[in-house]
């Protein structure tokens, strides 16, 4: 049969994540990797799992016809799933292949992308982070990374592993010659990933506070892992979104790159990008104009005497820290954090001409360098945005990293 009629990938994808039945999983996943990398040599992972979600979906939409696997082979072939409006979609022409670890709303993704790289596989647990990326990049990621199904799709070969992983304690049960057990841990899983596919970069993300958490043990072992046990050689580095991204934002966090020396045998060319002259300020991402009621404090609020009191100057943002307000003096956005949109502790509020309010999800997503065409989709609820935000990379800072890496490659 001809399947005339195309399928938006979108529709599809926007219905399900609606659905108090469903949500965005393994076979949407699967598909959509299949799709974007039909063309380039990783697509035959996901193909099996492709043509069974396809066959459910044309069975479903055309319940009155028997469809059979050469048909779908022909459909999936030709194309019956519409996907032309992706904001981002992979360049046709890429110069390393790269994967996404706890890929968040896809700030490596975007990127490295930037850079010249091709995304092959993409993998983050939480269901609205998973829309918004799919929303941005047509491509839904896998989900719970520590599941073997879901390890078992990543392609065998590509360059660059990268992520920002979530910090959990780390077991000091398996100490042996010095080298302690990551058993328990996400950053286990990383090892696991990165000990089968040997990718000649890792690149990796995490808060500032890595390098002291359990008296510097914490981080110690991520470089014995690096280094001792899977031969790579590490370089890492504290760095600000505000002093080397030229982003509005005091924002730390520490970066790891380790090379694998067998493959990169030029690896100590690598430095991390140096600091840069601070010229855009918060005026330059607050959105003009009145904003939407919402985002607004009421006067008979409960603390609005104390905003007003304290919040004199519309060149800074402030922050209500429970039960006092504080200036972040340098005028930039302070840190960003992933419960600043569920009220309390760490919201960052602005005066305007209009009054005073908390920053609008797109503000947020700006603070964090992404361009104003990234999706912020209006289904979801703003506390999940903000939360999208603040557990987000600052894109650009990431992508100058990126830049440097590729040099050396």
């Amino acid at each position: 049969m001809e399947f005339k009629e195309k399928i938006s990938l979108k529709d599809l994808i926007e219905s399900k994540h609606r659905s108090k039945k469903a949500t965005l999983d393994y076979d949407d996943a699967a598909l959509t990797h299949y799709l974007q990398n039909s063309t380039n040599g990783v697509s035959a992972s996901f193909k099996e799992d492709a043509v069974a979600y396809t066959k459910q979906i044309l069975t479903e939409k055309f319940s009155e016809k028997e469809i059979n696997d050469g048909e779908i082979e022909s459909a999936l072939q030709y194309s019956i799933f519409e996907n032309s409006a992706v904001p981002f979609p992979p360049k046709s022409e890429t110069e390393f292949k790269f994967i996404d670890l706890f890929a968040g709303v896809g700030g490596f993704r975007l990127a490295l992308q930037n850079v010249g790289g091709k995304c092959v596989y993409s993998s983050e647990f939480e269901p609205n982070a998973k829309f918004t990326y799919a929303n941005n990049f047509g491509k839904v990621p896998f989900g719970d990374i520590t599941l073997d199904k879901t390890k078992s799709k990543i392609p065998e070969k590509f360059d660059i592993l990268c992520g920002g992983f979530p910090c959990q304690a780390f077991s000091i049960a398996g100490h042996r010659k010095g080298f302690s057990d990551t058993r328990g841990t996400l950053f286990f899983d990383i090892q696991q990933i990165v000990e089968k596919h040997r990718p000649k970069v890792v690149f990796l993300e995490n808060v500032k506070n890595l390098l002291t958490h359990d008296k510097g043990n914490t981080f110690k072992v991520i470089l014995e892992t690096l280094e001792e046990n899977l031969g790579y050689k590490a370089f890492y580095k504290v760095l600000n979104s505000a002093t080397h991204a030229n982003v509005p934002q005091n924002r730390e966090r520490i970066f790891i790159v380790a090379f694998d020396p067998k493959q990169v045998a030029n690896y100590n060319n690598f430095e991390f990008p140096g600091a840069v002259e601070l010229t855009r300020t918060i005026h330059d991402i607050l959105q003009p104009g009145k904003q939407l009621d919402k985002y607004y404090y009421k006067k008979d609020h409960m603390y609005y005497p104390e905003l007003e009191r304290t919040m004199t100057s519309k060149d800074t943002i402030y922050q209500w820290r429970r039960v006092y307000v504080r200036e972040n003096k340098n005028n930039v956005c302070p840190t960003l954090t992933a419960n600043m949109g569920a009220g309390g502790h760490n919201v960052p509020l602005v005066k305007d001409d209009y009054g005073i309010r908390k920053l609008t999800p797109r503000e947020c997503f700006s603070f964090q360098g992404y361009p104003e065409n990234f999706v912020l989709s209006t289904i979801l609820a703003d506390s999940k945005l903000y939360m999208q935000a603040g557990n987000s990379v600052t894109m650009p800072l990431i992508q100058r990293i990126a830049e440097n890496i590729y040099k050396v490659l």
